[in-house]
């Protein structure tokens, strides 16, 4: 939020304080000032600024409010105008091709001279004909045969906002010869408001919290007495079909009023605030929602009346009905659904409730009735509706977050006198306030011992009394207790341990987070338990990492069809069922995920096409539904994805090999043997989502853990996925944490020698490496320290139906070492088994 210093002191003196001090303490209190942009103020003379700077600063003796006394034609250019101009000490001709100068050329002395803001030779400004904020350094130029050496500013050349099509105009009271930074200088703080503090995206609650900091005394605006009598209800009648959804409902009318320009200082302080000014009807209502944080909206009366046939409108907060539609102030036409809240009449909706007005009852340069609505709104009705029509809204966001219905009473007051002074105009007598259901504002009790203890700091009940007050609270301090009646301007305060937490959080913000001293604890910490699951999950992650894969996290939220997509046929079951969101964020994420392995294949395809080569992995939970169980059973799965070249291509390898089947089956021995997981076997496998004969199971024992493989075909052209093949796994992760060792025995180093050597055997095509291996380790013995299996070779020499597997042999010895005649004995027992068991036959070249 943008809040102009000016502004926010109409409500606090901080004249005594300088930007950076005002910018810190509201950095103390939560509102974080991100940067400050100077509007003609200085910068602190400060040598360290805690904060960011951007803008310029008017000088006091270049820039002026200046008066144009006359505006007369130029000689030689019809688009050009020479005024006459005092300056406060004495009189100038200033040349200006200002359009907004137009309608007063030619016309003699005017009557009532034009105040402006006028920059003399020397000045530095900003460029009004480039493109961004260019500074530039008045100098005297001879242009269309006049000298010309000061200029009349637009907006843009002093930095208030890119508006450089005119000059300014200031308000008749301008004090002529009065230094332009002493006139209007401004800064401008951005602040970022948490969700849990709209109270304060709003002047006076940025004030407020000034003034709670600093002890000052806070001014709140009054705005007119409410008009009684019975002159709207008679001619507007109002209806609340829910008030759970519409807690307050204000209406209040001003006639006759003219969409002229606003005041110059309400036009400024708007520009700063970020808002753009239309005219003194529509200015009106965002000057006051941005002074007190309630949103209004103004619709046009004689539409109403338009749309009634004649009749006295009746104004009727409900929800949308099937089927209908409406056409918002930003152009677009949005369908409704029953669950959003609307302003409606008797033909249809007029507005999107606490949103956005609609086009059909809108004012415009040509109202001169007003029908004024303050209202408040259930917040999480008003996010669910923004959350489905993605519409950018001020109120929306100010509704979303919890507006007190309290608020509209004052902004309705505030709004209306502003009507008044700006559009002119009649008020209404009387005022329709339909408040069906006024919140309770909580009362929360503390004693000084539990402030004491939980904030660390020795704050006494009297100085808590005290920043509660200056924060609006009601208190009462009797017999060592504390009572604090939470303001009507906030919705976040609890009750009970929530409403006792949130005081103390209030008593620390003003007390002063550096204020509160360091402690050592007073009881020593308790010794680390050690947690299996945690340290298991980040085990898995490190080893991944190491192998170099990269850690992913997904989204849990999918739909049946997404899920679908790793079938061949893209079939949703309808028989598995899912967990269901009330409030998705999506149409196409309305469950919760069953399957990793459906998020991996997403996650592969979004990235595949930003790199060559890809190594993803997640550690998530699936979510399965338990039958007559409120909660799912929240299982954690690994999943694992890989894509594209094994390699990234360098000046050695321009042509890569890509990943296939093995490099993943690696990635998951690697895996399961730095977890020390016991008897890890691999079977064949047939699974929907893999390609058949390229796809296996993962087993400890005979307890599977999951199936891995490359993708199917038909799978694969659910994806568009840029590189190729791509290869996945997915395993049950609760049983890898439970069958991970975290005690294991190591096998000491031999200090002697070992032996290697090859042989290769022929076997059937279809006899399993792993089988294989086993048989060579039993056989071997424990002389047989390692078993490497390095080629398979297929050939017609070997016959039809056969493979040779060659087999990297190590024989090592802890007490001696070993002979020809051991290795000769090892490898004539491996041969021998070999051929027992699989009809392996010794290849000989």
């Amino acid at each position: 939020m943008k809040a102009p210093l000016s502004w926010i002191k109409d409500y606090i003196d901080l004249d005594d304080l300088n930007i950076e001090q005002i910018a810190h303490h509201l950095t103390m209190v939560g509102l974080e000032v991100e940067g400050i942009r100077l509007v003609g103020l200085p910068k602190p003379e400060d040598e360290r600024h805690e904060f960011n700077y951007e803008g310029i600063s008017w000088d006091r003796e270049k820039f002026l409010v200046a008066e144009v006394l006359e505006v007369m034609p130029h000689p030689n250019a019809d688009r050009l105008v020479l005024c006459r101009l005092n300056d406060g000490s004495q009189e100038l001709t200033i040349l200006t091709g200002a359009p907004n100068l137009y309608p007063y050329k030619g016309k003699g002395t005017l009557a009532q001279p034009l105040k402006v803001a006028y920059a003399r030779e020397g000045a530095i400004l900003y460029d009004g004909h480039q493109p961004g904020q260019v500074l530039t350094k008045l100098k005297r130029a001879v242009i269309r045969g006049v000298e010309s050496f000061s200029m009349i500013c637009s907006e843009k050349e002093l930095g208030i906002s890119d508006e450089h099509e005119g000059v300014i105009i200031l308000d008749a009271d301008a004090p002529v010869g009065k230094p332009l930074v002493d006139y209007m200088g401004d800064a401008v703080f951005d602040i970022s408001i948490l969700p849990n503090m709209v109270r304060d995206a709003s002047m006076i609650g940025i004030a407020r919290e000034l003034a709670a900091v600093t002890r000052r005394e806070l001014r709140l605006p009054e705005g007119i007495p409410l008009p009684q009598g019975d002159a709207l209800s008679k001619r507007v009648s109002l209806e609340v079909h829910k008030p759970e959804l519409n807690p307050r409902f204000m209406l209040g009318m001003v006639e006759n009023v003219q969409a002229q320009p606003s005041p110059y200082w309400v036009q400024r302080r708007l520009n700063l605030a970020g808002m753009r000014p239309i005219d003194a009807l529509v200015d009106a209502t965002n000057y006051t929602m941005l002074e007190t944080g309630e949103p209004l909206h103004a619709f046009d009366y004689d539409l109403l009346l338009r749309r009634a046939g004649g009749n006295a409108p009746s104004i009727i907060t409900r929800t949308a009905q099937p089927g209908e539609t409406l056409t918002l102030l930003d152009g677009t036409t949005q369908p409704l659904d029953e669950n959003m809240e609307v302003v409606a009449d008797s033909a249809g909706p007029l507005s999107l409730a606490g949103i956005m007005g609609g086009v059909e009852s809108g004012i415009s340069a040509q109202t001169r009735d007003v029908l004024l609505e303050a209202a408040s709104w259930n917040f999480i009705n008003i996010r669910q509706t923004l959350s489905k029509l993605k519409i950018p809204s001020e109120a929306g966001w100010r509704f979303s977050r919890g507006i007190h219905p309290a608020l509209a009473d004052q902004a309705l007051r505030l709004c209306l006198q502003r009507l008044l002074a700006w559009g002119g105009g009649r008020l209404v007598e009387g005022v329709l306030d339909a408040y069906p259901l006024p919140p309770q504002d909580p009362v929360v009790t503390l004693k000084e011992e539990e402030i004491i203890s939980h904030l660390g700091a020795e704050i006494s009940l009297e100085e808590a009394e005290g920043i509660l007050e200056r924060l609006g609270f009601e208190c009462l301090l009797q017999e060592g207790k504390l009572s604090a009646k939470t303001p009507p301007i906030r919705l976040d305060i609890g009750e009970g341990l929530i409403g006792k937490a949130s005081l103390m959080e209030e008593i620390a913000r003003i007390y002063g987070y550096e204020r509160i001293p360091s402690k050592r604890l007073a009881t020593e910490l308790p010794a680390p338990v050690f947690d299996k699951q945690l340290d298991t999950e980040e085990k898995i992650r490190d080893i991944l990492v190491s192998l170099g894969l990269q850690d992913t996290v997904a989204y849990r939220q999918t739909s049946p069809q997404r899920e679908a997509c790793i079938l061949p046929d893209q079939a949703v079951d309808p028989g598995v069922a899912y967990v269901r969101i009330k409030n998705p964020i999506s149409s196409d994420r309305t469950v919760l995920r069953r399957s990793g392995l459906a998020t991996m294949l997403e996650l592969l395809e979004y990235n595949s096409k930003f790199r060559p080569s890809l190594a993803l992995f997640e550690i998530g939970p699936v979510f399965l539904p338990v039958e007559g169980q409120l909660l799912p059973n929240e299982a954690l799965r690994l999943s694992v994805g890989m894509a594209g070249l094994r390699e990234m291509p360098t000046w050695q390898t321009k042509t890569p090999e890509p990943r296939d089947f093995y490099d993943l089956k690696g990635i998951l021995e690697a895996l399961l043997r730095g977890l020390h997981i016991p008897e890890v076997s691999y079977r064949p496998a047939e699974h929907p989502t893999f390609h058949p004969g390229k796809c296996a199971q993962v087993l400890s024992g005979e307890q599977a853990l999951g199936v891995f493989g490359e993708l199917h075909p038909m799978v694969q052209e659910h994806y568009e996925f840029e590189a190729l093949p791509v290869l996945a796994a997915e395993l049950d992760a609760d049983q890898l944490v439970a069958l991970s060792r975290v005690e294991f025995e190591h096998e000491p180093l031999s200090p002697y020698p070992p032996m290697v050597e090859d042989i290769a055997v022929i076997v059937a095509e279809e006899t399993p490496a792993a089988a294989l291996e086993a048989a060579i380790h039993q056989a071997g013995g424990k002389l047989l320290v390692d078993v490497h299996l390095f080629d398979i070779y297929r050939g017609e020499q070997l016959g039809p139906g056969k493979k040779s597997m060659a087999y990297q042999l190590t024989y090592q010895a802890y007490d001696r070492t070993l002979t020809d005649k051991d290795a000769e004995t090892i490898r004539n027992r491996v041969v021998r088994a070999l051929a027992r068991e699989f009809g392996a036959v010794l290849r000989s070249a």
